[in-house]
């Protein structure tokens, strides 16, 4: 197969795999998200500590973790053709992709949100900040260098998972490596069609990098700034009647 038969056919793989990718990648992240940080507000010691809500939704994370792609897809066909009408194509591919990748990017984000220091919670808690609050002014804006690390580990999977669609028809390069490179014994086209999926996983994957240490350092600079944030509740008390009474001189 020359150069000019192949360049058409890896275009319009490359378009299906970007396609595919990008839109299940942005639906793991507005699914996964609000899971991921409800895993943690209901959790024990969390602010809306609810240990049967955090048990049911972990198992259904869990279950959604455990099954083999392949066989999700499978498993979907159905729900695949009732949502978008038919089970090829990159417009099918999207269904079983999204709903294999939230669970995935929910665990993530879970482990990103519990890294963040439980006294800054405490802190605007204090305060009187409400439970939006705290998801919103701490926990999103502190865990946001890993959360980015997250939603790059994902993306980088999707692709991966997008290459296993190509075998039930799904269309983008890994349908281009079945069909040419192992049906047909292009051995050249599939050589060059993985060596475009390790360049874009590599892009991807030094954008994501990128972003998360600048953000992890203007964090840092952050917090630096405001020191009296990472001290927690005690702010409370060290401005309060009882810092007042300490400093107080004592009687003669």
């Amino acid at each position: 197969m020359t150069w000019s038969e192949m360049e058409p056919l890896l275009e319009q793989a490359c378009w299906d795999t970007l396609y595919m990718v990008g839109w299940s990648a942005l639906i793991a992240v507005v699914g996964g998200l609000p899971l991921g940080i409800l895993l943690v507000l209901t959790d024990r010691g969390g602010v809306l500590q609810n240990v049967v809500v955090n048990k049911v939704v972990g198992q259904i994370v869990n279950i959604g973790r455990s099954m083999p792609f392949i066989i999700l897809m499978v498993a979907l066909i159905s729900f695949t053709r009732l949502i978008v009408g038919t089970t090829i194509g990159p417009e099918a591919a999207i269904v079983p992709l999204a709903i294999g990748a939230i669970p995935f990017f929910a665990r993530l984000v879970e482990t990103s949100v519990r890294e963040v220091d439980g006294g800054l919670v405490e802190a605007v808690q204090s305060m009187g900040g409400s439970t939006w609050t705290v998801v919103r002014k701490v926990l999103l804006p502190e865990a946001l260098p890993s959360l980015i690390s997250s939603a790059t580990t994902t993306i980088v999977a999707l692709i991966g998972y997008s290459a296993m669609a190509g075998t039930v028809g799904a269309g983008g390069l890994g349908d281009l490596a079945i069909r040419y490179g192992y049906q047909r014994f292009e051995t050249e086209l599939m050589w060059i069609t993985v060596g475009i999926l390790a360049v874009v996983i590599s892009i991807i994957q030094f954008a994501g990098d990128f972003a998360a240490r600048a953000l992890s350092h203007r964090g840092r600079s952050s917090a630096a700034a405001w020191p009296w944030l990472s001290r927690g509740p005690k702010r409370a008390e060290e401005t309060g009647p009882v810092a007042k009474v300490a400093e107080a001189p004592e009687a003669p």
